[in-house]
């Protein structure tokens, strides 16, 4: 599918936000949804010609990871799936959930100080030490982060973030609310640098994550995929630093959830 007619395709899927939920095992398959009930986080790394293998059943965002695979033929690829268990069963969220959750989402400044659990170094890490929405890539004036009563169809917002490992960069946010779901997908602007060395060239990383009401349950899934350098260990770096931001961005969405249906957190 070409990236245009993926896009206009949009207009006609936002008639129908209201769509009721589907179950976990209907969204995931019955062994992923047994596993991830038991608390597994499944996850898949991929090189040289990836193709989805946790993708869930749900139309737009097979349609959305199929065609960025096709736009930009990525290298490397790290899929992951999570689950988010309701505070109280119920069969959908609310639109006034959906609506906290979707603000809450686009609540950019608060990934800074995210911190993730470092394998190799067995400790905590902060993944994100500075996070901001910004007016735009070229004047790069800092904006609040963007409030609205209801999900947009579709919105892109542009953000400035220095990583734990490819330092201070500009990316694309775009953001969909779709049948059963909340889409967003991050695009790089600038290159993603490790020292002196061009990694992923500007626009050659997407990292989508999909949020999708599933009954009792949200289903998290998020795949980032890049094009990467042609230097030897590169795209091993580069798949482990997907995995941590992955885990990252998983841990940022449960707090943003629990926000979202008045959850307590307590010390």
């Amino acid at each position: 599918m070409k990236l245009k007619t993926f896009f206009f395709s949009i207009t006609l899927l936002s008639i129908c936000l209201g769509a009721s939920a589907l179950s976990l095992e209907a969204l995931a398959g019955s062994a992923f949804a047994n596993a991830l009930r038991a608390g597994e986080k499944p996850i898949m790394v991929q090189v040289r010609n990836p193709q989805p293998q946790l993708l869930p059943r749900h139309q737009f965002s097979r349609d959305l990871v199929e065609t960025m695979l096709l736009d930009f033929g990525p290298n490397v690829m790290v899929e992951t799936l999570h689950v988010y268990e309701k505070p109280l069963p119920v069969s959908a969220w609310s639109a006034d959930e959906k609506a906290r959750l979707y603000n809450n989402l686009l609540a950019l400044s608060t990934l800074t100080g995210l911190e993730y659990f470092s394998a190799s170094r067995g400790r905590m890490r902060t993944f994100y030490e500075s996070s901001i929405v910004i007016n735009d890539p070229a004047n790069r004036n800092p904006i609040n982060d963007p409030v609205f009563a209801e999900p947009q169809a579709r919105l892109t917002v542009y953000a400035r973030q220095r990583d734990s490992t490819f330092g201070d960069n500009i990316y694309r946010y775009d953001y969909y609310a779709v049948p059963g779901g909340i889409v967003f997908v991050q695009q790089n602007i600038t290159p993603l640098r490790l020292g002196f060395i061009t990694a992923v060239a500007s626009n050659n990383l997407r990292s989508a994550v999909a949020i999708l009401d599933a009954g009792d349950y949200i289903l998290i899934y998020a795949a980032s995929m890049a094009n990467t350098a042609s230097i030897p260990g590169i795209r091993d770096r580069i798949g482990n630093s997907f995995a941590n931001r992955a885990e990252a961005i998983l841990n940022w969405f449960r707090g943003q959830a629990d926000k979202a249906f008045g959850v307590t957190i307590s010390n």
